[in-house]
């Protein structure tokens, strides 16, 4: 069985299933997408798994139509909001990574309270992705190991990131059909096992999870080594 401390997940889908439940906006499709995260995240958390990371929303979101933007940003601090309790139950710490100066006020402060109030619990860490991308994340670690004047190296690259003391990725998974990355987490994904499935985030349920942690369990991870004899 293979070591699984980080999961991240693309919730590529929601727009679509929107559609095919026959909704005429996408927002119906971020609610359901909401009600997901709630599930994934129990689930994650009584399996052991230290990390689960979200992309929520990404620094390309922002060409969205204003009315969905507006939407997100409202859903996501009242996500926060309603599940509070469940992260105290459950012992869920919560963080972010992210360009979060951008988001409304409001958000920034719900964000801050959730963060302050969850702080102390080891248990799983629930990591959502806001006004992230990873390139971006990649030139402002850059420029803040310049501004104090260090060398970046391999080895301490990770101390400039966002997931600064967080594990890389060992489980990437994208719903929805499409198999990209879409600018997410490229340089902590750079040995991750890699599952693209077609199940749209709306109707991704634990039971699918499972079945790919066994998957990954399968996997002889050599991370650039040769097969042992």
């Amino acid at each position: 069985m293979n070591e699984l401390k980080h999961i991240a997940i693309i919730m590529d889908g929601n727009g679509r299933w929107a559609k095919k439940q026959g909704f005429t906006k996408r927002i119906k499709g971020h609610e359901e997408g909401a009600k997901r995260v709630r599930e994934i995240t129990v689930f994650a958390s009584d399996y052991g798994v230290k990390y689960l990371t979200l992309y929520a929303f990404s620094t390309e979101n922002w060409k969205r139509p204003q009315y969905e933007i507006d939407f997100l940003m409202k859903l996501m601090d009242i996500y926060l909001k309603n599940e509070l309790k469940l992260f105290l139950e459950n012992e869920v710490r919560f963080e972010t990574i992210g360009d979060l100066s951008k988001l409304p006020q409001k958000l920034q402060e719900r964000i801050s309270y959730t963060k302050e109030q969850t702080k102390h619990f080891e248990g799983l860490t629930q990591v959502l992705a806001i006004n992230y991308g990873s390139r971006d994340e990649i030139i402002r670690a850059v420029k803040k190991a310049a501004s104090k004047n260090i060398e970046l190296t391999e080895e301490n690259m990770n101390d400039f990131l966002d997931t600064a003391d967080m594990p890389d990725v060992d489980i990437m998974i994208r719903t929805g059909g499409e198999q990209r990355l879409s600018n997410f987490l490229l340089w902590q994904s750079a040995y991750s096992e890699l599952f693209f499935t077609p199940t749209l985030w709306p109707e991704f349920k634990p039971k699918e999870l499972k079945e790919i942690i066994e998957k990954y369990n399968r996997i002889e991870r050599r991370f650039g080594g040769v097969k042992d004899e």
